[in-house]
């Protein structure tokens, strides 16, 4: 009972950081936590209390309270508070261990030990914190800020520091799910990002595979040759790729329709102006553009396929497809599915190529998108030539669950796949 009465009494005494390790008789120890724990609170009160009420009412004086420079306030003061309560805990969960140490009868180590104790142990979190810090500036923080956006009213009608934002909830999700433009561009948009997602993606694996298991036939000759001219495509720059391809498809001087189509076949098409064309336009670029990765990818696995493997199969009598489908292609999948998985993620979020052939366009009468904008084009169109930024921020948050849903989907598919076997 006397006990548990002690490791009780540390444990209380520590709501006051430092009396809790005073009591286990570790004076200097319970000084320097006392002395960190109030230094804290000196430095850090005013960011703590500007923060958290910047975070609360977004400001109070238009042309003056800068909303913006509060939410990045409120946001270091989240993490401070974080690390506050961390320490804290730390703190208590230290007095009461030390307190149930000796109790057992053993005593504490002296100061230095404990140093050195701590060092040793916390050696791998020192070494990983300076990019833990940069994680925190370049993604984190960046990412909270656009959270916050997505719940406030910034547009180009309400910007600071002219005005001071206002906290809207989920009125943004409700706009672009209830008012006519929004709704309709949102799903134009989205269904075309998904098809164009699934289409250019599939091509380029396609176009691989098959470009793949040719050059690995035994019969073709001079293969490095044939591998070196396959994969050049992609040593070239894809913004080049794509400005080249870009004057290729224009519709008046381009030489597809200038030298190809129109002494051909008499005609031509508006690969930049129609935006059907320059859907089939964009998927063609993107098949060009991907396929050397993934052929890459493919040549080096079924390297790894044993001729022994084939040998059986030709003595139970398989033929060709059926040796391409229960040998080569789950051996290519199984080594290769995390990539192709980013190659679709990559793919949702393809910004360089939707701006760099023609900006999104054509534009498309009753909505606010062009007709081959997808998500992420969109949002940029939104937020820096029309300054919508809170709806571009909650169509941002849809757009990260989508793919983090679809990754986290395909990641368990994959990994029950190889249970599986």
């Amino acid at each position: 009972m006397k006990n548990s009465n002690s490791i009780r009494t540390a444990g209380l005494l520590s709501i006051i950081p430092g009396l809790g390790q005073l009591y286990n008789k570790q004076r200097v120890k319970g000084i320097c936590f006392f002395v960190l724990a109030a230094a804290f609170g000196i430095v850090f009160y005013d960011i703590l209390n500007i923060g958290f009420w910047g975070l609360a009412t977004l400001g109070t004086l238009p042309g003056v309270d800068d909303s913006r420079t509060l939410i990045g306030q409120g946001i270091v003061a989240v993490f401070l508070t974080v690390f506050a309560a961390l320490f804290y805990i730390l703190n208590i969960r230290d007095a009461r261990k030390i307190a149930r140490s000796r109790q057992q009868g053993h005593e504490p180590l002296s100061l230095r030990d404990g140093f050195r104790h701590s060092w040793d142990k916390s050696f791998p979190y020192v070494l990983i914190t300076p990019g833990l810090i940069l994680l925190f500036i370049a993604v984190i923080f960046p990412l909270l800020f656009m959270i916050v956006l997505a719940f406030t009213n910034y547009n180009l009608f309400n910007a600071p520091p002219r005005n001071v934002l206002d906290w809207v909830g989920i009125q943004n999700f409700i706009d672009l799910a209830t008012i006519p433009i929004w709704r309709n561009t949102f799903f134009s948009v989205l269904s075309w990002t998904i098809v164009w997602t699934a289409i250019a993606t599939t091509s380029q694996i396609v176009l691989a595979m098959l470009l793949a298991v040719m050059v690995n036939d035994k019969r073709v000759k001079f293969k490095r040759l044939i591998r070196t001219v396959l994969i050049l495509p992609w040593a070239v720059p894809s913004f080049v790729t794509i400005l080249i391809f870009a004057a290729l498809f224009n519709d008046g001087f381009g030489a597809i329709n200038r030298d190809l189509l129109e002494p051909l076949f008499n005609t031509t098409i508006p690969w930049m102006t129609d935006p059907f064309w320059a859907k089939i336009a964009l998927i063609l670029i993107q098949t060009w553009l991907g396929f050397p990765f993934v052929f890459a990818l493919f040549t080096g696995v079924l390297q790894s396929v044993s001729d022994d493997w084939y040998e059986a199969a030709d003595m139970d009598g398989a033929s060709r497809i059926q040796k391409f489908r229960f040998i080569t292609l789950p051996h290519v999948l199984f080594a290769t599915a995390p990539l192709l998985i980013m190659q679709y993620a990559g793919n949702f979020n393809n910004f360089n190529i939707i701006y760099l052939f023609n900006e999104g366009g054509p534009p498309v009468r009753g909505q606010n998108a062009g007709g081959t904008d997808i998500l992420i084009s969109w949002v940029y169109s939104l937020a820096f030539e029309n300054s919508q930024y809170s709806m571009a921020a909650a169509i941002s948050i849809i757009i990260g669950l989508i793919v983090a849903v679809f990754a986290i989907f395909q990641f368990r598919k994959s990994r029950s796949f190889k249970e599986g076997e």
